[in-house]
């Protein structure tokens, strides 16, 4: 799955007019980007979610003969449903019984997505989250076994749950916004509101369910989310 529906906010004024994921990096769109790499990867079926200028994504893809694969857009045009009700919203095609790679558009990396998804069958926990050691403020923590335990801002100093108050025995490690997920997250998502953030519903399983990081090595990544960072974007695609 790529997550294409956001509103491309930090982008603006460029996404006044197109979505995110078109947005041209060195002559090509993102969204191209990512679905070259899954191809790459031996990803054959794919689904985006669409919501911002979703006519735009619909024609860029009828005009690419979908690449060649299975596509199909999942539309939350009436209503953006984050992460995690994203997610949920496109369970009718993951309906082979097989874990499933979901990656925002506006990700660029040099990691090997076949690696990520074979960690995680070896471990069978309900998601393997593509996680790195690099400055933000929101990090999410984990033990010695890079089991999933809290969240931190440290901005605010906020943490989940609320009951950690030291975390100086945690690795503190950022998402780079890839992961992979079991289908068994759709049984614990059942009762949920339609919309809600995926990493809530990882913080309020994290007890009970085994959430690992997946920490590649060299690794190297571009979060295309701002108008700042575009012309090194440009100069990452092309090295």
């Amino acid at each position: 799955m790529i997550f294409a529906a956001g509103l491309g906010t930090r982008l603006k004024p460029i996404t006044d007019s197109i979505p995110k994921a078109l947005v041209p990096i060195n002559g090509k769109p993102l969204l191209q980007y990512i679905i070259e790499k899954l191809k790459i990867s031996g990803f054959d079926e794919i689904i985006i979610n669409i919501h911002h200028f979703p006519e735009q994504i619909i024609e860029f893809l009828k005009q690419n003969d979908n690449f060649g694969i299975r596509i199909e857009v999942s539309d939350e045009r009436d209503e953006l449903l984050d992460t995690g009700g994203g997610i949920r919203k496109a369970a009718w095609f993951f309906d082979d019984g097989k874990p499933f790679l979901v990656h925002n558009v506006d990700i660029l990396s040099n990691v090997d997505l076949k690696e990520l998804y074979h960690q995680h069958l070896a471990t069978n926990a309900l998601a393997t989250l593509l996680v790195s050691k690099r400055d933000t403020f929101r990090y999410l923590l984990f033990d010695e076994n890079k089991r999933l335990c809290g969240w931190l801002n440290e901005k605010t100093g906020e943490t989940k749950p609320k009951g950690i108050l030291d975390i100086s025995g945690f690795n503190k490690l950022a998402f780079a916004g890839i992961q992979v997920l079991s289908p068994k997250v759709f049984d614990l998502m059942e009762p949920l509101n339609p919309k809600f953030p995926i990493m809530d519903f990882y913080l309020s399983n994290a007890d009970n369910q085994v959430i690992s990081g997946f920490v590649p090595t060299d690794f190297k990544m571009m979060d295309v989310g701002k108008l700042d960072v575009l012309d090194e974007a440009e100069r990452f695609v092309r090295e």
